[in-house]
């Protein structure tokens, strides 16, 4: 697919970007074009355009609508400081993007068309990517959902897929330590479920779970595994990672439930570097609390694309409250601050993960 351009007629101002720039926020102000490319059950792939950014004319049967069969992803571009555009191991997205599709029954897209479809909409739209000071960039979100207007329960036999990009400041201001609350009354998602694909219904699902945090002054939600009730899983929208003492970082290991984070595969291969020993394990609640309480786990902190890396201060249940010793410890921001350095261009990229776009 090639994604031949119709500009739009009403671009944002040189003022207007200013002004965006000067305060993105996170998701609030959405790029003058998007990607857009229709897929048809016997045709394959057609209508491939970059358009001007606008709503969806949608039938009310559309399938996304009653059977969530939707897909989607999240990464960024990344200004430098000579005035060049990157984006992080777009591969790896285009790679978990079909992984989703095919977990929801949706068609593939080839990786390299799906990478074009980014590089396509960052080229058109380079004036919206923020210059690197406070850690802006631009958030692309690439998505797929079942828009055939059928209200039969089977797959749907035309899909769109679409990718849209926003501005953005970090999603969580600078390395602030967080809360976290942990919950075994709620699931995002069990074995044989969705859980390791990328889709809008282990979001949802979440939700309810992390406004009951919010009651108690978290940020975010770890969920326990929904049958055994003992397994730790991941965030709402994050992995966790824990460093001990000893200098071991442990993650939960993969295991269908939770999604495969790039940013958490990137820290694992970049702990080497800082002298970590990665270890990816069954996790347990009680490893988790025994480990915080005894000063054994000293640091830990939440990983994902849009807040990158986030120190977590705490964790709290229903079985008392387990503060962190270093709440912002130094591994933790010097796994941060590598991350960023390698994406913002300001440290060599030893992993070959950075992608020219302009």
């Amino acid at each position: 697919m090639e994604y031949p351009l119709t500009p739009n007629p009403r671009p944002a101002s040189a003022a207007d970007l200013s002004a965006i720039h000067a305060n993105p926020g996170f998701g609030e102000y959405l790029t003058d074009h998007m990607v857009v490319a229709t897929w048809k059950k016997g045709e394959g792939w057609v209508d491939d355009a970059v358009v001007p950014y606008g709503p969806f004319q949608m039938n009310p049967a559309a399938a996304v609508l009653h059977y969530a069969q939707e897909v989607f992803e999240g990464m960024k571009a990344y200004r430098w400081s000579d005035g060049s555009i990157w984006t992080f191991r777009p591969e790896e997205n285009a790679r978990r993007f079909n992984k989703s599709a095919a977990r929801m029954m949706l068609p593939q897209i080839p990786e390299a068309d799906f990478i074009t479809a980014v590089r396509r909409l960052v080229e058109v739209d380079a004036a919206w990517v923020p210059e690197p000071e406070g850690e802006k960039s631009l958030y692309i979100r690439p998505f797929m959902f079942a828009s055939e207007s059928f209200l039969g329960v089977r797959a749907a036999e035309t899909v769109t897929f679409c990718v849209i990009a926003s501005p953005v400041a970090p999603y969580f201001a600078g390395p602030k330590p967080v809360d976290i609350w942990v919950t075994d009354k709620y699931s995002r998602a069990g074995e044989g479920g969705t859980g390791e694909a990328k889709c809008g219904g282990n979001y949802a699902a979440s939700l309810i779970a992390q406004y009951e945090g919010y009651e108690y002054g978290c940020s975010q939600v770890l969920f326990i595994e929904a049958v055994g009730k003992d397994r730790v899983e991941e965030l709402g929208g994050m992995n966790l990672m824990l460093i001990t003492s000893d200098g071991k970082l442990y993650t939960p290991q993969l295991s269908g439930t939770i999604l495969d984070g790039i940013t958490r595969k990137s820290v694992l291969q970049v702990a080497a570097d800082l002298l970590l020993e990665p270890v990816e394990a069954r996790l347990t609640k009680d490893f988790l609390f025994d480990k915080v309480l005894s000063g054994e786990v000293v640091e830990a902190f939440s990983c994902g694309t849009a807040a990158v890396i986030a120190p977590i201060s705490s964790f709290k249940s229903v079985d008392g409250e387990f503060p962190l010793r270093e709440p912002v410890g130094e591994r933790t921001v010097a796994l941060r601050n590598r991350l960023i350095d390698i994406q913002y261009g300001r440290t060599p990229d030893t992993h070959d993960w950075m992608v020219k776009i302009v």
